[in-house]
């Protein structure tokens, strides 16, 4: 019988300009432009939470590797620990396999997390959201995904140190893994799953992005249709109004409307970029034009404006969709959220619900409400706790991988293993890394292909225009 699917808290995904690290001894409490933990983080002890844990694979199968090495977090304000001979994750369901972590790719909040404080679980604790590796124990029930599969996998669910990204073997649930295409290496693939569910949700279920209309691509998922399909007793209660309640059936965004991303370079961004084009939105995207104009034109923008001067981006996103701007998506934070909703606010008061324009913010929302703007909330949730929300995303993602659609973020390798991961945390705390997403190869990984494939087929240039 599966085991029921705990509680646990969401958190953001990006980040382009990280603060300065405080002191350990540090009494300031920094402002950050990332999300605010939707609970108080939980009380700090250290007994380690290994109930999920076995010392051993099971007989019955060709895995027999008895320990692994992890990285463990043990406190706030501290660095990662490289621990050897730690337990195999258990496998609880009949839908979850073992992977064997190759790569492991390197988000902002593994860094934002333990220098402030916020969205940690109870520690000890193993951190990592993106990974690509093999299959080495396959899901109990029939599936997709089978022994020396070479997988791309996500684990939204951060609380469950099984799922974590920084250790050797991780569990997996089947449903949030993408078998990877040969044309694909798992260094090009790891950096790319968060980024891709959070643009897909963000379009999917915040503003209706009917992806199965397509216009140039596989058919993918109706993710707000399948989602409201399930039983609300399905999904956890605080993404009910954003899953559930939140745009209507009229207000759905279709092939023709503008979207607006700003912060378009980010990962997130580029991945929304592509999606949104591909189901046939005309899309805007307001970055720093002479660092990523030719990379966002690359991926599809059909409109570039220059971030740098907020007041004339404003006016050219107003003056471009006619004042009538109804979707936009923010990668950054309040600020540039708040920027974005005077872009889409409405002229005069009253309108009907078909009139409303929706703003998606993935790391804050502004503080204030904007006349005529409905806010929203990625419910990244919904991609592990509904199996029909994470699967219908991962087999398309494995056929727009499969046929070039989708591009992988551009990536800087990391030598050192897990022991190199600190190093290159460190990077991404100062600043240094804007651009680039690092990915880290396990020394101990048994790659089947070579890691050579790292300039891979990219999605093909059109003529835009750039404001």
């Amino acid at each position: 019988m599966a085991t029921p699917i705990s509680m646990y808290i969401s958190q953001s995904l990006e980040l382009l300009t990280p603060p300065k690290t405080p002191p350990a001894d540090s009494e300031v409490k920094l402002f950050h432009n990332w999300p605010e933990p939707e609970t108080e983080p939980d009380e700090v002890h250290f007994e380690i939470p290994w109930s999920n844990y076995v010392e051993s694979a099971d007989d019955a199968d060709a895995f027999h590797v008895p320990h692994q090495n992890v990285l463990l977090l043990h406190g706030p304000k501290q660095k990662y620990q490289h621990t050897k001979e730690q337990p195999i994750p258990r496998l609880e369901n009949d839908r979850e396999m073992l992977v064997e972590v190759g790569v492991i790719g390197l988000n902002p909040i593994d860094w934002k997390a333990p220098d402030f404080g916020f969205g940690l679980p109870d520690l000890p604790c193993i951190s990592g959201r993106d990974l690509a590796g093999k299959v080495v124990k396959a899901p109990k029930t029939r599936s997709r995904c089978g022994i020396g599969d070479n997988v791309l996998a996500i684990s939204t669910d951060y609380r469950d140190s099984r799922k974590a990204a920084y250790q050797q073997y991780a569990a997996v649930s089947d449903f949030n893994a993408c078998r990877l295409p040969g044309n694909i290496s798992a260094e090009e693939a790891a950096p790319l799953g968060v980024a891709f569910v959070a643009a897909a949700l963000a379009l999917g279920i915040c503003i209706g992005m009917d992806f199965v209309v397509a216009n140039n691509g596989p058919r993918g998922p109706d993710l707000l249709r399948i989602v409201r399909s399930l039983s609300r007793d399905t999904l956890s209660r605080d993404i009910h109004k954003e899953c559930f309640d939140g745009i209507g059936e009229n207000e759905r965004a279709k092939a023709g409307d503008w979207i607006v991303i700003w912060g378009g370079s980010s990962a997130t961004g580029c991945c929304a970029v592509q999606l949104a084009k591909l189901a046939g939105l005309k899309v805007i995207a307001v970055i720093d034009v002479a660092r990523s104009g030719e990379r966002m034109l690359r991926h599809g923008a059909d409109l570039l404006v220059d971030r740098l001067d907020e007041e004339r981006a404003i006016s050219i996103v107003k003056g471009i969709t006619k004042g009538r701007l109804r979707f936009g998506l923010d990668t950054r934070g309040k600020d540039t959220a708040a920027l974005l909703a005077e872009a889409m606010r409405a002229e005069k008061e009253g309108g009907g619900a078909g009139s409303r324009a929706h703003l998606v913010g993935l790391v804050g929302l502004p503080k204030s409400a904007t006349q005529g703007v409905v806010y929203h909330s990625v419910p990244i949730k919904s991609f592990h706790e509904a199996p029909q929300i994470g699967e219908g995303m991962m087999i398309w993602l494995e056929k727009l991988l499969e046929q070039n659609l989708i591009s992988t973020p551009e990536i800087e390798v990391a030598d050192g293993g897990l022991e190199g991961i600190n190093a290159a945390l460190d990077r991404l705390r100062d600043g240094s890394v804007n651009g680039p997403r690092i990915v880290v190869p396990l020394r101990s990984y048994s790659r089947g292909r070579s890691a050579s494939c790292v300039e891979a087929s990219k999605i093909s240039r059109d003529n835009h225009s750039i404001a």
